[in-house]
């Protein structure tokens, strides 16, 4: 079975490998560092210390795993040949919520990159799946646990 490609945009492909590269270089010897010096301390047994350290470096090779894996399967979104004719992965949104009767702008990024506190937003999520596609002008339907959320599309640009 092939694996899901996982799109990026630049920014989200260099922040994944700066993250990869400072969990390599840098993370994997203070941890072991910690390790060390904990082991110094004598009996294992009962070392907090060590069995915290343990416990950092799993964290560290399962974040490795993990951004490997999706660097592997990463697609990278060319923000400059995006179609700004409708919206997809890359672009960068302003939208009319009808609910709050507010506007927003909003970055359709792949999943992996999604963070609302950001204002990007998964293709993948609800709002993201209704605004694919989209055009300006047209107002898209979003059903949510809250009710349904209408969103106008008032503007479409490159997300750089």
């Amino acid at each position: 079975m092939e694996e899901k490609k996982n799109l990026l945009t630049y920014a989200g492909l260099k922040k994944l490998e700066d993250e990869l590269h400072d969990l390599k270089v840098v993370k994997r010897k203070e941890v072991a560092g910690k390790i060390k010096e904990a082991r110094e301390q004598g009996d294992l047994s009962e070392n907090a210390e060590y069995d915290a350290a343990k416990d950092e470096q799993r964290d560290i090779e399962a974040r490795i795993e993990e951004i490997e894996k999706i660097l592997k399967n990463a697609e990278v979104v060319v923000e400059d040949e995006v179609d700004l004719d409708k919206i997809n992965v890359g672009c960068k949104v302003k939208v009319h919520d009808y609910e709050f009767d507010e506007d927003m702008e909003l970055k359709i990024v792949g999943s992996t990159e999604a963070n609302s506190l950001e204002g990007k937003i998964s293709n993948e999520s609800p709002v993201g799946k209704a605004l694919i596609g989209a055009h300006t002008g047209d107002v898209v339907e979003v059903e949510m646990p809250m009710g349904i959320m209408k969103y106008k599309v008032l503007e479409i640009q490159r997300n750089v």
